[in-house]
């Protein structure tokens, strides 16, 4: 391996560590605020790109049929519950938070291609398109059993990845899509050496969150309450502070970081309606190097990933995702070695 292949190798592995940290981020945060792995984020991810390469060729993303169905799903539910309530007087307000509102996003979606918007409000909206469908899956399917264990919402996490991507082999069909790229050009470094601006896109915006993130954490009334329900969901119901509400602000904002992934990798790679699980897992690897509670290890973890799957791929592309999940082992390994035992876990060994 020359200097000059590294150099690229290096390049392509900050790329994709920037599209597997903001999916560690979003991760991190659903898990650390709801106790759910969340592995459908990936298949949110793919339909935003798919969506944006919907608008590309002028057609309505079919992903507008996917909100409005998730939308009527969660109205029922919470209508269902406010009657059994007896809560008449709030069923308009729920109406319009869980049904108007992604059915005006899916009509800015048609809006865009009737009128031909420009590509920069193409990509905004493919983006909003996908927001509410993390929000929405988990009101109709993980808010009922938020209380159950850490597995079960493991299971049904699984199912819900499984149930997306049938859903998108329906709506968006076996065919790959692929995007123009966002930014045209490149920058050369020293030695001639070239960069996409795609590519400083992808770092750019990963640099760009991760700050947003950190000050909307430390600064933000909001980042507050999603700290104190990851630390304490008790003690923060205790202060005024709704579990249910703070995980749809975690799901929400999960899949907006979804979305931008999306749009970021559609023009280097081509999405399916099933691309979203190997994001998903690979991001999952950094996300567990993080103990799915440090954001910083996590962003350094994400970055581990990626520069592995890029030297791995030079070496051996057809072991490359083996290599890249083998690191769990060792990750694993060394966190049952710090962790503490106590007394307890060691009788039930030694029994």
């Amino acid at each position: 391996m020359t200097w000059d292949v590294a150099q690229i190798l290096s390049i392509d592995g900050a790329a994709n560590g920037a599209v597997y940290l903001l999916a560690g981020l979003g991760l991190v945060l659903v898990f650390s605020v709801t106790r759910v792995v969340f592995v459908p984020f990936g298949d949110i991810a793919a339909f935003a790109g798919l969506s944006l390469a919907a608008f590309e060729a002028g057609k309505v993303p079919a992903t507008v049929g996917l909100v409005l169905s998730l939308a009527a799903l969660a109205v029922l539910a919470e209508v269902s519950v406010l009657i059994r309530r007896r809560e008449f007087a709030r069923i308009p307000m729920v109406v319009a938070a869980w049904g108007l509102i992604p059915a005006a996003v899916c009509l800015l979606a048609w809006l865009a291609v009737a009128q031909s918007w420009p590509p920069a409000l193409s990509i905004i909206v493919s983006i909003l398109l996908v927001t509410p469908i993390a929000p929405l899956v988990a009101r109709v399917a993980l808010q009922p059993i938020a209380d159950a264990s850490v597995l079960v919402l493991l299971m049904a996490s699984l199912v819900l990845h499984f149930l997306l991507s049938g859903l998108g082999l329906l709506f968006f069909g076996p065919e790959g899509s692929r995007t123009d790229p966002l930014i045209s050009g490149s920058v050369t470094l020293g030695h001639g050496f070239p960069i996409s601006g795609q590519v400083i896109l992808m770092i750019g915006c990963a640099i760009a969150l991760s700050a947003l993130f950190y000050l909307g954490f430390e600064r933000t009334v909001a980042g507050k309450a999603l700290r104190a329900t990851a630390v304490n969901r008790v003690g923060a119901r205790l202060v005024g502070i709704r579990p249910a509400r703070t995980a749809l602000l975690a799901y929400g904002c999960a899949s907006l970081l979804a979305g931008l992934i999306g749009v970021l990798i559609a023009p280097v790679m081509t999405l399916y309606y099933d691309s979203g699980l190997l994001i998903a897992l690979k991001a999952f690897v950094a996300a567990i190097i993080g103990g799915l509670s440090s954001y910083p290890v996590t962003a350094l973890g994400a970055i581990a990933v990626g520069l592995v799957e890029s030297f791995a791929s030079f070496w051996s592309g057809a072991f490359k995702d083996v290599i890249v999940f083998s690191l769990l082992i060792p990750v694993l390994m060394l966190r049952s070695y710090w962790a503490t035992h106590s007394e307890e876990d060691t009788e039930e060994i030694d029994q």
